[in-house]
Order: C-alpha cells, then structure tokens, then sequence
C-alpha cells in the first residue's frame, strides 16, 4: 500500500482567471467602445491599441488578450455597430405597427429614415460612421461578414421603397433610389453638427434637427405627399 501524497498538485488546464478576465465581457465591450470613440475622432489608422487600451484603463496589451489585432477589433466596432442598428430597426418598425397598424408606406419610411439618422448622429453614434469611413482597412473576408450585416438592414426598406414606387411617389427604380437615399443620407456625418442657437440660415442647415433632417429627406425623395393623413 503506498502513502498518499499529501504535495500540492498543480491544476490542469488554463491558469485559473484573475479579477479581471473574468470580467472578460464587459471589458471586451468597454474596449469595442473605446475603439469606436477613437477610429471615428482619429481614423482607424492613427489610432494605436495603446490609445485605445489607455482609454479604459487596461495595459498596452490587455487588447490582445480579447482580440487577435487591431483590425479584429475593427471588425468588432463595426458588427455590434450593425447589430445594434439592425435591433434598433426593427424595435422602431415593431412600434409604429404597434401604434398604427395601417401605417402608409410613406410613414414607414419617414420611421427609417428618422431612426437611420439617430444611428448616424444621434447619441452613441459612434459605430456606423466608423463603417462608412474605415470599411476598406477590412480583409475580404471580414467585408463580406460586414456586407451581410448591412443587407440584412437594408432588407427592411426594399417592400417600403417597392410600394412608394407601385403608388407613384417614388419614381426612381427601388435598386438605384435605394442607393442614392442610402448615399445621401450617409454622407451628412460629413457636415452634420448637433443643434445650436444661430442666425445664420447656412449654419442653421447644419444645426437642423433630426426631425428636420427626416422632413427634408422624405420632401427630396418622394412626390408631394397627397391629402390623405399620413
């Protein structure tokens, strides 16, 4: 019979995690955050893992530990931007069905658009201006991930977009007008600057709210609406 070894045996396996890897969810997110802040402020190529890891208070390679590199964290910004806009969409489209069950396809439309701009402007906005600007530092591989994501969001506008046409009040071809109302709308993170009080109508322009971004959107894309309620 031999005696028990009474030693201490090393644990199999990872190494037990520390305080902060077991927060690995939350710090991933606050990095994703972070990362977003900076590649929008910055551009994705002047800004390095170091800034990003600094602005949460991580070590220079703590982001390592949750991505592969920089341009997997990227590609990380740029999924949960489209996710979040995706749930987002469909929260807003769920609601107007909600309130109006026989909503008109111009009012479904001005529901998209409005809640288009508050994903490219509004708060938290951070995500999908990083997409428009940043999408060519992504692999092939990471763009198609990415281009499936975007249909998916655009997938909702197509029946919206088809029945305006079918009643006349979209004359273009639902493919070319959704590319340009998706082009026009996008290119105001361009000039786009949050409402202040000012005299000057050319500034005001850039100042307009959200709602009168939506307004003006819907009176450049579409016929005049006809006298029934919208």
């Amino acid at each position: 019979m031999t005696t028990p070894d009474t030693t201490t045996k090393r644990a199999r396996g990872r190494p037990k995690k520390t305080e902060d890897e077991r927060d690995d969810g939350n710090r991933r997110q606050a990095l994703i955050s972070a990362a977003a802040q900076l590649f929008k402020l910055k551009g994705y190529d002047a800004t390095s893992t170091r800034e990003i890891a600094t602005k949460v208070g991580m070590q220079a390679g703590s982001p390592f530990y949750h991505f592969g590199n920089k341009q997997d964290l990227l590609l990380a910004v740029m999924v949960e931007g489209m996710k979040q806009a995706i749930a987002r969409q469909h929260r807003v489209l769920d609601a107007l069905l909600l309130q109006a069950p026989h909503s008109t396809p111009r009012a479904r439309l001005r529901a998209l658009v409005r809640h288009h701009f508050d994903v490219l402007l509004g708060p938290d906005s951070d995500f999908i201006p990083v997409m428009l600007y940043e999408w060519r530092s992504l692999n092939p591989t990471q763009s198609q991930a990415i281009t499936a994501l975007k249909d998916d969001y655009e997938a909702a506008w197509i029946p919206v977009l088809q029945a305006l046409h079918d009643s006349g009040d979209l004359r273009a071809p639902v493919g070319l007008a959704r590319l340009m109302i998706f082009g026009a709308l996008n290119w105001s993170v361009q000039w786009y600057e949050a409402p202040l009080a000012t005299a000057n109508k050319r500034q005001a322009a850039k100042h307009a709210t959200l709602d009168d971004l939506t307004a003006a959107a819907l009176d450049l894309f579409l016929m005049a609406p006809a006298a029934q309620s919208l």
